[in-house]
């Protein structure tokens, strides 16, 4: 629509001029049609706009008879002068854009680094995951995931980290990046949580802190949590049913270990097959409506019964959206986790 519009402003100053005549001065208006593709189209389309109206300029000129004067030589002057600040725009307009396209690549790359997709499947496992940032058109901020399946079991991590913008961005990099590794090296999920403590710390400097729930699970039937001052996993049973898994203490997020206060202590949760879990940010529960209502994550568990798990993570993060009824104020983060049996 946009790229006609030069042709349709030459065309409409051109019929009021023939309309009304040459005493009001319509024709260096011509000239509105290489400022409007200057705005719009490429160098090369503007010239060619130029051209047109030149062209169109000299036609009514000499139906008006104003080259027998200056006006006609001043309104061509005019439409050579705006039609060469159009070809100038444009050059510059598309060098930005090339640019923005080249950083929106590499920030693009980064993205899929840090948020890597989680594997669909990870030993009795099947995973989806979603993630809504809170800046326009940023695909990721300060909440983290990511699904490890290590020697000693599938290793599971949600954070979220204190703050906003690319600083968060760095944190959630530095937290990510001691998880992946120490996941597959320590043998116990304490012995992960004072890794990931001593690596956060040392990173931080104690200037930000990392809420997370860490999560393994082994071959029994069950999911062994370490919870660092994170909102606690939802829990949704085959007949339906919705348990918080909340520990017996909360602790310090990530970062404030040096405080001395006691580290989380792990707790186990019956997790069998046909059960699902999900783990998720504050983004999600604290997300309000017009109203001020939170977010009642625990009574739109039913919409968790689609037997696609992408799918169904889709219609919470869909129902998420509709109750905020606007752009999220905070990233909200989800990683829904089914139990299925082999045997099944």
């Amino acid at each position: 629509m946009l790229s006609w519009l030069p042709l349709a402003a030459m065309a409409v100053v051109a019929a009021a001029d023939v309309v009304v005549g040459p005493g009001v001065g319509f024709l260096p208006l011509v000239s509105l049609g290489p400022a409007f593709s200057g705005l719009v189209g490429g160098w090369r389309r503007t010239a060619l706009i130029g051209v047109v109206a030149l062209l169109v300029c000299v036609g009514l000129g000499l139906y008006d008879g104003l080259f027998e004067e200056r006006r006609g030589f001043t309104a061509m002057a005019s439409v050579a002068g705006v039609t060469a600040a159009g070809i100038v725009a444009a050059l510059m307009r598309s060098r930005r854009e090339a640019e923005l396209a080249s950083v929106r690549s590499i920030a693009e790359v980064a993205q899929r680094v840090l948020l890597r997709p989680v594997p669909r499947t990870a030993g009795p496992l099947q995973a989806a995951v979603s993630y809504t940032s809170a800046v326009v058109q940023a695909r990721i901020g300060g909440d983290l995931y990511e699904v490890v399946a290590s020697p000693h079991g599938v290793r599971v991590i949600v954070g979220d980290v204190q703050g906003k913008g690319l600083a968060a961005v760095e944190t959630a990099a530095v937290v990510l990046g001691a998880f992946r590794e120490a996941a597959h090296d320590e043998p116990d999920l304490v012995g992960l949580g004072e890794r990931l403590e001593r690596s956060v710390a040392r990173e931080l400097g104690g200037e930000k802190f990392v809420t997370a729930v860490l999560a393994e699970f082994g071959p029994e039937h069950d999911a062994v949590f370490l919870n660092y001052g994170h909102p606690a996993p939802m829990v949704v049973r085959e007949d339906g049913g919705v348990d918080f898994a909340e520990p017996d203490s909360f602790a310090l997020p990530l970062g404030l270990g040096e405080h001395g206060t006691e580290g989380p202590r792990p707790y186990r949760v019956d997790f069998i097959p046909g059960d699902q879990l999900l783990l998720y940010t504050d983004g999600v529960t604290e997300a309000r409506d017009l109203g001020g209502s939170f977010y009642p994550l625990g009574d739109r568990a039913g919409l968790l019964k689609e037997p696609d798990a992408e799918r169904a993570l889709e219609a919470l993060r869909e129902d998420l959206v509709r109750h905020v009824a606007g752009p999220l104020h905070d990233d909200a983060a989800m990683l829904l986790l089914r139990y299925h049996d082999h045997a099944g």
